[in-house]
């Protein structure tokens, strides 16, 4: 369900998220003064309003600390493509010159970062990852160790390029994992109806104004579920509106891949 509500464009997500459920509230407030009363109501403002004190606190707290892990791990995956391409122009500073080698190792480099801007990004919008990049990777390798071969296989060149293959690897699992969604189902679980059950508890007051109360209600509520909106729309780096694209990855190979 997150990663569906994360493609959505970003209005929709707002209108189903936020809008929807915040208007259910206030709805639901109205609903519950005529059907309980405002004496009934006002009787419980005193012990319920220390009780909601606690309560909101609480999901605060678990919101925010959802909040912050998102976020890092959507900066984690925004550093690893980041990290891909200074790897990826440092291969092909390492392999300059006409010699076969270096050749078909800078030609190596640009089907993978082509592949990966091709193929890469669209699949994991859908949270997989493409085959073919993959072996285009393996290539890149075959590519480097041919040339290495060729040129000895233990200068300090060489050496320096192998750990930076090992970067881009590196970097290329760590996108396609986080692509895959980054708050785990039980925390989802525990935020979505832990709102449900902040929001609803103003259910128990009741004020002489009603329309306040209302207005109330409808504040709390668009802030409880913009948060969770938040969540949603970072919660897979790769998805939708808010997402990270493979820009480095073409500055890179718009700079070195005419080197071929």
């Amino acid at each position: 369900m997150s990663h569906y509500l994360s493609s959505l464009p970003l209005w929709l997500g707002t209108l189903l998220v936020v809008i929807i459920p915040t208007a259910a509230a206030m709805i639901g407030t109205v609903l519950v003064r005529r059907r309980v009363g405002l004496e009934r109501l006002t009787s419980n403002n005193e012990i319920a309003g220390f009780k909601f004190a606690t309560v909101g606190v609480i999901y605060a707290v678990l919101l925010a600390f959802a909040v912050i892990v998102v976020w890092e791990r959507f900066s984690d995956a925004e550093t690893a493509v980041l990290q891909e391409a200074g790897a990826s122009a440092t291969i092909y500073r390492l392999s300059p010159g006409p010699a076969p080698d270096a050749v078909a190792l800078r030609n190596a480099l640009s089907n993978y970062l082509g592949l990966a801007i091709e193929k890469d990004w669209p699949r994991m919008a859908g949270e997989e990852a493409s085959d073919d990049v993959r072996k285009s990777l393996d290539d890149l390798y075959l590519a480097a160790i041919r040339a290495s071969s060729a040129n000895g296989g233990a200068s300090a060149v060489y050496t320096e390029m192998f750990k930076q293959l090992d970067a881009l690897t590196q970097s290329r699992r760590t996108r396609i994992q986080l692509a895959d969604g980054i708050m785990p189902s039980v925390l989802w679980l525990v935020l979505v109806f832990g709102a449900i059950l902040t929001v609803g508890f103003t259910f128990f007051f009741g004020t002489e104004n009603l329309g306040a109360q209302v207005l109330m209600t409808g504040i709390l509520s668009t802030i409880v579920f913009m948060g969770l909106l938040v969540i949603i729309s970072i919660d897979h780096p790769f998805t939708g509106p808010v997402h990270i694209d493979s820009e480095p990855l073409s500055r890179v190979l718009t700079d070195f891949g005419h080197r071929t």
